[in-house]
Parts: C-alpha cells; sequence; structure tokens
C-alpha cells in the first residue's frame, strides 16, 4: 500500500488534472459505469459532522471511500475545517492500494464539479461573477470559475464581511475587479458560487436574476441550506447524484415542501455524455446541486497516487 501524505498532493494534482477526472465521472456516472454508496453521515456536536462517502468505479477501476468530515473549531487551530483521507482497494480482491490526504484533494474536486456546471450551462457571455461565501474553499471555486468563463469582475457576499478581504486578494491576482456587496446585488451576476456552510437559505429568489447560472456547492448535510426552496421550482435543477440532491443536497428542502419533483432533477453526467441538452434558454434559471461523491473523491486520489508512483513518492508500506 503507498502512502500518499497531504504535503505531496499539490505537486501531484493540478486543478486542470482534477477537472478532467471530474468530467470522466460525471460521464462514468451517466452511462451508469459507475456509482456511489450510501453516505454515513454522523454530528457529533458542536457543529461537528463526520462520515464516509465510498463508490465502485468500473470504467476507471477505482473502489475506495473516503473517511472525514467539517470540524469547525479547526481555524482556531491552525488547520482548515473539513478534515478526510481517501483509501482505495483492488476492485477485484479489496485489498487495500492507497491511503491517500483528502483536504486539498476534497477542494480540488469540488472546484471542478462547479466549475464543470458553469462550463455546460452558464451562458457563454457571462460576465459577473457572483461569491456567496467566503470561507477555504471560496478560493478555489473562483479560480476554477475564472478558468471556464471570461469573467469582467467580482461580487461577494459574506455572512462575515471581514472574511472577504482573502476573496477580493484572489480576484486580484487574476486581474478582476472585486467588489462587497449585500445580497440584494446578487442580481447584477450572471453566475453565482454558493459556498456556506449556512443552516438556513441566504440567496432568496428576489436575488437572482433570468438566465442567472447557480453552482450550489455547499449543502451537503441534512439539513444544511442556502438557497430558498422557491428558487428551484424557478430553475430548470442538475445535480452530481439525484439520492443525495433529495436527502442530503440543496434540493431536499424544495421537495420536502412539494415545490420540486425528484422526476424533474438531471444528472449533470448527462448533459457530460449528450443525454440531455442543459440549457434551454437565455432566460433560464439553470442550478446546479453540488453535493459531492465518494466517486470524485476516488477519482483525484487515484490520479495523485499514479503520480506518486511514477515519481517514487509517497511511503509503501506492505499491509
Amino acid at each position: 500500500m503507498r502512502i500518499v501524505p497531504e504535503a505531496l498532493i499539490a505537486g501531484l494534482v493540478s486543478p486542470e488534472d482534477a477537472f478532467a477526472a471530474i468530467e470522466a465521472v460525471f460521464a462514468a456516472m451517466s452511462r451508469g459505469e459507475a456509482r456511489n454508496f450510501d453516505v454515513v453521515r454522523e454530528a457529533l456536536g458542536e457543529g461537528r459532522q463526520y462520515g464516509f462517502k465510498s463508490g465502485l468505479d468500473r470504467a476507471g477501476g477505482q473502489l475506495g471511500v473516503k473517511a472525514g468530515g467539517y470540524f469547525p473549531g479547526n481555524a482556531s487551530r491552525g488547520i482548515i475545517n473539513h478534515q478526510s483521507t481517501v483509501f482505495l482497494f483492488d476492485p477485484e480482491t479489496g485489498r487495500p492500494v492507497a491511503m491517500v490526504g483528502g483536504g486539498l484533494l476534497t477542494a480540488l474536486r469540488t472546484a471542478a464539479a462547479s466549475a464543470i456546471s458553469i462550463d455546460r450551462l452558464a451562458r457563454p457571455e457571462a460576465r459577473v461573477l457572483g461569491m456567496v461565501g467566503a470561507g477555504h474553499q471560496a478560493a478555489f471555486q473562483l479560480r476554477a470559475a475564472a478558468r471556464v468563463r471570461r469573467f469582467e469582475r467580482v461580487i461577494a457576499w459574506n455572512l462575515h464581511p471581514e472574511m472577504l478581504t482573502r476573496l477580493g486578494a484572489v480576484a486580484a491576482e487574476l486581474g478582476l475587479p472585486f467588489e462587497a456587496v449585500p445580497l440584494d446585488r446578487m442580481r447584477e451576476a450572471d453566475v453565482i458560487v454558493t459556498i456556506t456552510s449556512s443552516p438556513a437559505a441566504c440567496l432568496l429568489g428576489a436575488h437572482v436574476s433570468a438566465g442567472t447560472h447557480l453552482a450550489c456547492m455547499g449543502t451537503d448535510t441534512k439539513g444544511k441550506q442556502e438557497v430558498a426552496p422557491d428558487l428551484l421550482a424557478r430553475a430548470r435543477v442538475f445535480t452530481d447524484e439525484l439520492a443525495q440532491s433529495v436527502s442530503i443536497g440543496e434540493a431536499q428542502h424544495a421537495v420536502a415542501q412539494g415545490l420540486l419533483s425528484p422526476a424533474q432533477i438531471v444528472p449533470l453526467g448527462d448533459v457530460v455524455t449528450g443525454q440531455h441538452p442543459g440549457r434551454q434558454g437565455a432566460e433560464e434559471i439553470t442550478l446546479f446541486d453540488g453535493t459531492g461523491v465518494g466517486l470524485q473523491d476516488l477519482a483525484v486520489a487515484a490520479m495523485a497516487v499514479r503520480r506518486a508512483e511514477e515519481r517514487g513518492q509517497g511511503i509503501v508500506v506492505e499491509v
């Protein structure tokens, strides 16, 4: 078994690598060649969450699990709130193949999924990017979005506005004007990325203009919510996986209130493979419910392991 520690990941997997790997996962899921297993998620108290995401990708030859969760007290300890490790197994024998640091990989695969939704669903002429949330993941989201559209400026809102300074610095690196705005000015955005840990909707229907694409990336647990349910009722909704979307994703609330039928939610993989046309009009609101699936974690972890093997990096142990 090869151990690939967190410190090596940045040199092994680039954002472009993650985009290609996650797009391949979406396609494999659409073709029925890969499936996620049921998510196990437990609340530990004081906002802490711990759980497991796992799956089998027959096309990519990957079997494995990501273990980890969200620990909001970590920021005061100088480490990120999301902590995780990916374990890969031989799908034929079940023997352990690798143990891989999952922190950066989670950020890269989440940003890649969002960027794929923007690439496939946002209007080609989109020029204003709206960011709702300014935590650790937001910088990855901003950079990934900027790779797939030629944005001319960025507007952003965060519950704690003092945190927006870091996001503004990222926008400056990208050469994009940046402005902190109240939520009602999100109507100026052509694309809105939500990436918060909110327990209640902060983005309302009145904050979103016709033709906008939303990438809702923060809701991955029962009870969390970033977007008002009536907004999903107005939008054409896409997701990474239907089962997670209606149970732990942003769609859980709209479905529970009878505002959205699960049958109306489209797997983004179907757009990638051409089975669904995606956006069907310039005035249509499209919304991607990105819940984060285990197969995405396996794909980027497997890429890290392949690169580590090629370069003789990591620690090999007998098991």
